[in-house]
């Protein structure tokens, strides 16, 4: 399988970030001896004590406004206008050292209208990862495009290059990976790999603002790029969207599709300036009250996105350290960010139990975990049906990568508060129940 294959770099990468003072505790939890063996506790399931007993409570409730943004509403409500988002889009080219930027109504929106600047000829072909939100490549088929749908590397959950590059042909145009749960895609050789080619590069940056490659933001590094601020993401105006334009034919003509009050601000040598009565037949502005609300979030980004990281490390670099148990991380040279849930990768020959037995130990010690899965499109009804099409989606008959997330996933909470007791005690819970792995593999 495609994790076995990679499986010196993730031993690499684990050693990278291996803790002495962990790699202690878990030799001395998981050792033979017969010390350790008498230390033991039973398990949870067979009548042992659990071992997360401190409660969930709001751990993972998002998203958290406080008094900063009740303010902002508020004066917005008194004195009503548009001011806010005209500030965001302020604020967030200072952030990202764009020219370029289109606040919309939703990261949906910032998409449609992507897809609309690129220009493109009915039947060209947009290559975008298998598993994903249906927005990434719906709104494709308005403009006569065609995804091909590529593979996803089972440990980091994004757009797999190799399997994009035995899926080249000569009608693709682009590539437009998504920088899954926060995990920043392999922009660098995808865009080397893009270069050669001549292909065009976008992002779908609506799980990762704020995460970084080489230290370049996600989402400067395509020709554009979409965020989402819809309620559960990293940065959460409860609705709302972002495109990032490198040029301005691009800004110009994405943003005449759905904001009619722009071309009239454009330069009197713009071809999309004649469209200031009209724009071109969508309304895609964002909320004020939207705005106004993401722009608090976005002054609080770093060090939320900081204090995220730094905790889940702490619980990551611990449980990386159990065998047959990898996370959704593959190399050392990304600044990643944290959204919606923790993702691990789970090899039953490695660990000595299947992932149900394992599942089921960890959840009866109170910890909250599940099979996970690829958010696999290519089964969706609307990808198969020429009627919503210029030229149907071109879908493999396998997806070996997807596959073996949907046969080896494990998911946990990502605690988007500090909780270092329940920390403690999912480690606590992982390091019991691999010590007990053998009785549970019978």
């Amino acid at each position: 399988m495609q994790g076995d294959t990679n499986r010196s770099r993730a031993q690499n990468s684990r050693r990278m970030f291996l803790k002495s003072t962990g790699a202690l505790a878990a030799g001395m939890y998981l050792s033979g001896s017969d010390t350790a063996k008498a230390q033991v506790e039973t398990l949870a399931m067979n009548g042992g004590p659990k071992a997360v007993t401190a409660s969930h409570g709001d751990a993972t409730t998002w998203p958290r406004y406080g008094k900063e943004e009740e303010e902002a509403v508020v004066e917005l409500v008194r004195s009503p206008g548009y001011g806010p988002i005209e500030a965001l889009e302020k604020d967030w080219k200072g952030f990202f050292g764009l020219p370029y930027c289109k606040a919309h109504y939703n990261g949906t929106s910032a998409i449609t209208a992507m897809f609309f600047a690129l220009n493109l000829p009915p039947g060209s072909e947009i290559m975008v990862p298998c598993s994903t939100f249906w927005a990434t490549i719906m709104p494709m088929r308005f403009f006569g495009l065609v995804p091909i749908f590529i593979d996803i590397h089972p440990r980091t959950l994004n757009f797999d290059l190799e399997d994009a590059k035995r899926k080249l042909t000569k009608n693709t145009k682009a590539m437009f990976p998504v920088h899954y749960l926060g995990m920043p895609a392999d922009m660098d050789h995808i865009s080397d790999f893009a270069k050669e080619k001549g292909l065009i590069v976008l992002e779908d940056a609506c799980h990762a603002h704020g995460a970084s490659m080489h230290g370049k933001p996600m989402g400067a590094w395509g020709r554009m790029a979409c965020f989402s601020f819809q309620a559960s993401k990293p940065l959460p105006a409860i609705e709302g969207g972002m495109g990032n334009y490198q040029n301005r034919e691009d800004y110009e003509r994405a943003a005449t599709l759905g904001h009619y009050e722009c071309p009239q601000t454009f330069p009197a040598d713009s071809k999309y300036a004649k469209y200031g009565l009209t724009g071109l037949g969508l309304k895609l502005r964002m909320h004020p009250m939207a705005a106004a609300l993401a722009r608090c979030q976005l002054k609080k980004l770093a060090k939320r996105n900081a204090d995220g990281i730094a905790q889940t490390r702490r619980l990551n670099d611990r449980l990386i350290q159990l065998p047959g148990l990898y996370e959704q991380q593959n190399r050392p040279d990304v600044e990643r960010v944290y959204y919606a849930a923790n993702r691990f990768l789970f090899n039953e020959k490695e660990a000595g139990m299947s992932r149900a037995a394992c599942i089921k130990a960890l959840a009866a010690e109170g910890v909250s975990v599940g099979a996970a899965g690829a958010q696999f499109q290519c089964d969706a009804p609307a990808y198969h049906e020429a009627e919503w099409w210029h030229h149907l989606p071109v879908i493999a008959e396998t997806f070996p990568g997807a596959e073996e997330v949907n046969q080896r996933g494990i998911s946990l909470p990502y605690f988007t508060k500090d909780v270092p007791e329940l920390i403690d005690q999912y480690i606590k819970a992982f390091e019991k129940v691999w010590a007990h792995r053998k009785e549970l593999a019978s």
